[in-house]
């Protein structure tokens, strides 16, 4: 698999191939229980998050961004030796330090599935910035829903609400997203890794500039940290607490599976934002192992790279 730093700007997007999303079932309607004492403790509230999710960021660093992006290849490539069709792209950054790793291709666009609804927020809340307002009640129980259950309905209602997939294009464009694609059928958004990380800056950040305010990114951060129990997988096997949104979804023409998931963990007293994108998964649970490894190997990888 080719591997090489994906740079912010315009990748060109794959086609996504034909989907039927039964039921808007991308990334919510697909639920499968894990093994029993599997998933980690969530904090217990929102005013639980700061201490992790805060946290200032640094100014960037010169590290050899080259060089971490060969040793992530070097830990990723041997997970997928058993993979079969699967693809997989992982972006990881530790945000004390500022050490940045990617590794994918560069045409490694991926639909979102689920993990959109961090995104479809973002732009929601950019908007009510915008009109100087808070959220409306219906807006912020929609939020609720779509982010810690992963509701799908709720999701195509905020869409809307944002204007659609233009809306969602423009806020991208404001939060520095420069290959993500938007789709009305939400769940077929292309993306890729480092796109991902970017949305990630922009919630777990403190930088003004990056379009939230800091009401909007507690926001987000809170809801991201009490995601239903069946859905804290993912990242989160890479640290001891975390915050999170997964993204599943069944091709209907392969029977195939992207199983995507973004998110902030803390390992070792220090927080890495995370994301891993992947398709041709052969079934739901071999997909959420293998996106569990690479982010594991992801936060070794950088981790290692700052303690150097």
């Amino acid at each position: 698999m080719s591997r090489h730093r994906i740079r912010r700007s315009a990748l060109s997007a794959t086609v996504a191939a034909a989907v039927v999303l039964a039921g808007s079932a991308a990334g919510g309607a697909y639920l499968a229980g894990r093994p029993a004492g599997h998933a980690p403790a969530a904090a217990a509230s929102v005013s639980s998050v700061p201490s992790a999710a805060t946290a200032p960021v640094a100014a960037a660093s010169e590290e050899p961004t080259v060089e971490r992006d060969t040793e992530l290849a070097a830990a990723v490539e041997p997970l997928l030796a058993d993979a079969g069709t699967a693809a997989l792209s992982v972006a990881v950054l530790d945000s004390a330090g500022r050490t940045r790793a990617v590794y994918g291709g560069a045409d490694a666009t991926y639909d979102t599935a689920s993990i959109v609804k961090v995104d479809i927020l973002a732009a929601l809340l950019l908007r009510a910035q915008d009109e100087k307002r808070a959220l409306t009640t219906g807006e912020h129980a929609h939020a609720v829903a779509m982010i810690e259950r992963s509701d799908n309905d709720s999701a195509t209602a905020l869409l809307a609400a944002v204007g659609g997939a233009a809306g969602l294009d423009a806020a991208n464009e404001r939060l520095g997203l420069t290959s993500t694609t938007a789709a009305q059928a939400w769940g077929l958004t292309r993306t890729t890794a480092a796109d991902q990380l970017t949305l990630l800056e922009a919630v777990f950040g403190t930088d003004a500039d990056a379009g939230l305010s800091e009401e909007s990114r507690a926001c987000v951060r809170g809801l991201m940290a009490q995601v239903e129990a069946d859905q804290q997988w993912g990242v989160s096997a890479a640290g001891s607490a975390w915050a999170l949104k997964n993204g599943w979804m069944p091709r209907t023409a392969t029977g195939l599976w992207n199983i995507n998931s973004i998110g902030q963990v803390t390992a070792d007293g220090r927080t890495y934002l995370v994301a891993v994108l992947s398709g041709g998964q052969r079934t739901k649970e071999s997909g959420i192992a293998l996106v569990e490894a690479a982010a594991k190997a992801a936060v070794a990888v950088v981790r290692a790279g700052a303690a150097g």
